[in-house]
Protein backbone atom coordinates (compact mmCIF):
# COMPACT_ATOMS: atom_id res chain seq x y z
CA UNK A 1 0.00 0.00 0.00
CA UNK A 2 1.17 3.60 -0.91
CA UNK A 3 2.25 6.04 1.72
CA UNK A 4 -0.94 8.32 0.00
CA UNK A 5 -3.20 5.47 0.46
CA UNK A 6 -2.49 4.43 4.25
CA UNK A 7 -2.66 8.42 4.61
CA UNK A 8 -6.16 8.73 2.89
CA UNK A 9 -7.50 5.06 4.80
CA UNK A 10 -6.60 6.75 8.31
CA UNK A 11 -8.08 9.97 7.75
CA UNK A 12 -11.53 7.98 6.40
CA UNK A 13 -11.25 5.96 9.03
CA UNK A 14 -10.91 9.61 11.76
CA UNK A 15 -13.77 11.38 9.84
CA UNK A 16 -15.82 7.89 10.82
CA UNK A 17 -14.92 7.99 14.42
CA UNK A 18 -15.30 11.67 14.57
CA UNK A 19 -18.62 11.33 13.22
CA UNK A 20 -19.73 8.62 15.66
CA UNK A 21 -18.29 10.53 18.18
CA UNK A 22 -20.13 14.00 17.24
CA UNK A 23 -23.92 11.66 17.27
CA UNK A 24 -23.26 9.67 20.52
CA UNK A 25 -20.94 12.70 22.51
CA UNK A 26 -23.92 14.17 24.21
CA UNK A 27 -25.78 11.25 25.05
CA UNK A 28 -25.65 9.10 28.57
CA UNK A 29 -26.35 5.91 26.83
CA UNK A 30 -25.81 4.50 23.16
CA UNK A 31 -27.19 1.36 21.58
CA UNK A 32 -24.99 -1.71 21.08
CA UNK A 33 -26.44 -1.78 17.54
CA UNK A 34 -24.39 2.17 17.29
CA UNK A 35 -21.16 0.51 18.73
CA UNK A 36 -21.48 -2.52 15.85
CA UNK A 37 -22.24 -0.19 13.52
CA UNK A 38 -19.40 2.17 13.99
CA UNK A 39 -17.15 -1.12 14.52
CA UNK A 40 -18.14 -2.50 11.27
CA UNK A 41 -17.89 0.70 8.82
CA UNK A 42 -13.93 1.07 10.59
CA UNK A 43 -13.69 -2.88 9.47
CA UNK A 44 -14.69 -2.42 6.38
CA UNK A 45 -12.20 0.35 5.50
CA UNK A 46 -9.42 -1.14 7.01
CA UNK A 47 -10.19 -4.61 5.12
CA UNK A 48 -10.29 -2.63 1.94
CA UNK A 49 -7.16 -1.17 2.81
CA UNK A 50 -5.57 -4.17 3.52
CA UNK A 51 -6.85 -5.69 0.19
CA UNK A 52 -5.15 -2.79 -1.78
CA UNK A 53 -2.19 -4.39 0.03
CA UNK A 54 -1.65 -7.54 -0.70
CA UNK A 55 -0.05 -7.96 -4.15
CA UNK A 56 -1.88 -9.39 -7.45
CA UNK A 57 -2.26 -13.21 -7.59
CA UNK A 58 -2.14 -13.28 -3.84
CA UNK A 59 -4.87 -13.96 -1.66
Amino acid sequence: MTDSRQTEVITEALVVIDRGLGTVQSRELISASEVADLLLDLRLLLMAAAEDATPSGIS
